[in-house]
């Protein structure tokens, strides 16, 4: 093809130079307005580290070891060294009486890092830098030391709050809004990494919410460097507020690979405040089990979209007390849409107890409002929680690639159920099923199908029947395993 310029059809010579310069015009226009309006990597980050370099703490954390039972390193019988270690643990503790230098209690040292949080002297670290400490010690950047005492801890979210006693006011940082940050932003971690002492790494949010294995986890993920000693120290954004406590990483060797993992200021801001109020945590409890609502569970159930938090449980609680049932899916708390149990979970956690609020259930086609006033989740937490009733077999039939039987005492017996446990017992799981696909197994009791009680055959076979007639393509099931409820649906032939 020929290279041309490219021009106006029917268009002067003159109007193409004029268009050609507004567009040259507009372009650097934007050009100009996308340059201001971006975040620039800064030119330094020294007057930020300078500003805030006072606030923060190295935290050293002694702890009393127990001896071992043998006294000694463990060597592999049959080693060439065995001989060897016999002779000098026998030479240190002649005898083989008393306490010799090996079986003796000893001293083991950890370090960590943290940040102070009001000029009276709070810190904020991590629950796992000074959990089983006999001492903590606060080394500040200034180089003088103080010794802390525990105000609280929290191993749900791994935040420890600390309080050292000053004779003059100490410099301290501020909460940030951790939910204003957005991927890409610049972020600046401060702390101990590895002993080393004070040292700074910058780098961004890398991502954002994400869930390690806590029930409260909200993470900040970044790339600045995070290493050992890094735990409980400060992630700052660029204006020198706290967006997270430096808590985790991930790496196969231990050290740093640009994964690392912060608590979010604005769980630790509502965790710290109720340490340093009560010593302890205080969230609220709604008193239910719940699983996370999947694409078929919510065609089973007639739901349109996939969200919310299905109830598979209500025990005695706040939730029973206020008419909660099991197959309820919750769509709205206190006015919070739900759109997942992780999200319902916090939002209780973070309500206040004793609060009476508004709960958005979807139930039978059509939703409803209840009332329910919130338990305390720590006071539940200490009482075992009564396992619900499960139930299966003889009279078998073969459905939904599951053979069933109805429930019998000779069952019940051999499932360790309760008497007058009910439902329809699994006895066995086609290995090519649906069922099998989604973990039914033999001994699983299913107590429920449609959300309506199952005791014999025909209320199975009712059930799918009327769900077949509904339109449904799929068939919701309660089951129970060990007392653990959850729902499972199913694929109508």
């Amino acid at each position: 093809m020929n290279s041309q310029a490219l021009t106006l059809p029917d268009r002067p010579a003159p109007f193409v130079r004029v268009i050609s310069g507004l567009v040259l015009g507009l372009a650097m226009f934007f050009a100009q307005a996308m340059a201001v309006d971006a975040r620039g990597a800064p030119e330094s980050f020294a007057d930020l580290a300078e500003k805030i370099s006072p606030a923060v703490v190295n935290i050293t954390t002694s702890t009393t070891v127990a001896a071992t039972a043998d006294g000694g390193p463990m060597v592999p019988p049959g080693s060439p060294f065995e001989d060897f270690f016999r002779d000098f643990l026998d030479r240190q503790n002649p005898g083989g009486q008393g306490e010799g230098p090996q079986n003796r209690p000893r001293r083991s040292q950890a370090l960590g890092s943290g940040f102070v949080i009001s000029e009276d002297g709070f810190i904020v670290t991590n629950n796992h830098v000074i959990e089983g400490a006999d001492e903590v010690t606060i080394e500040f950047f200034s180089g003088k030391t103080l010794d802390a005492k525990v105000i609280g801890t929290d191993k749900n979210t791994d935040i420890a709050l600390l309080k050292v006693e000053s004779d003059e006011a100490l410099p301290f940082v501020s909460f940030g809004d951790s939910d204003a940050m957005r991927v890409g932003d610049w972020v600046m971690a401060m702390g101990n990494p590895l002993g080393q002492g004070f040292s700074v790494s910058a780098g961004i949010v890398s991502a954002r919410g994400r869930a390690l294995s806590g029930t409260y986890d909200d993470f900040i993920q970044t790339d600045a460097a995070i290493n050992r000693g890094n735990s409980g120290g400060p992630l700052f954004n660029m204006e020198g507020q706290v967006v997270g406590v430096n808590t985790a990483i991930l790496s196969p060797n231990g050290g740093s690979i640009g994964i690392g993992f912060s608590m979010a200021s604005n769980v630790v801001g509502k965790v710290v405040d109720q340490l340093k109020q009560f010593g302890e945590t205080r969230r609220g409890w709604l008193g239910v089990r719940i699983q996370d609502v999947t694409p078929d569970v919510a065609e089973a159930i007639g739901l349109e979209e996939a969200s919310g938090a299905l109830v598979t449980d209500v025990p005695d609680g706040p939730s029973k007390d206020a008419g909660i049932l099991s197959g309820d899916v919750i769509m709205s708390f206190d006015g919070t849409e739900v759109a997942d149990t992780r999200e319902l979970v916090r939002v209780v956690g973070n309500a206040d107890i004793g609060k009476a609020v508004r709960v958005l259930v979807f139930r039978d086609g059509k939703t409803e409002t209840l009332m329910v006033t919130l338990g305390r989740r720590e006071d539940a937490e200490a009482e075992p929680v009564p396992a619900s009733a499960p139930a299966t077999e003889p009279v078998e039939k073969e459905v939904l690639g599951l053979t069933i039987a109805e429930m019998t005492d000779e069952l019940r017996s051999q499932l360790g159920l309760n008497p007058g446990s009910e439902g329809l017992v699994v006895a066995d799981v086609a290995e090519d099923s649906e069922a099998y696909e989604k973990g039914l197994r033999a001994g699983d009791v299913i107590t429920e199908a449609g959300q309506q009680k199952v005791v014999v055959m025909a209320d199975l076979e009712d059930r799918i029947a009327e769900a077949k007639d509904a339109g449904r393509k799929s068939l919701l099931l309660l089951v129970r395993r060990e007392g653990d409820p959850r729902f499972v649906a199913l694929t109508l032939d």
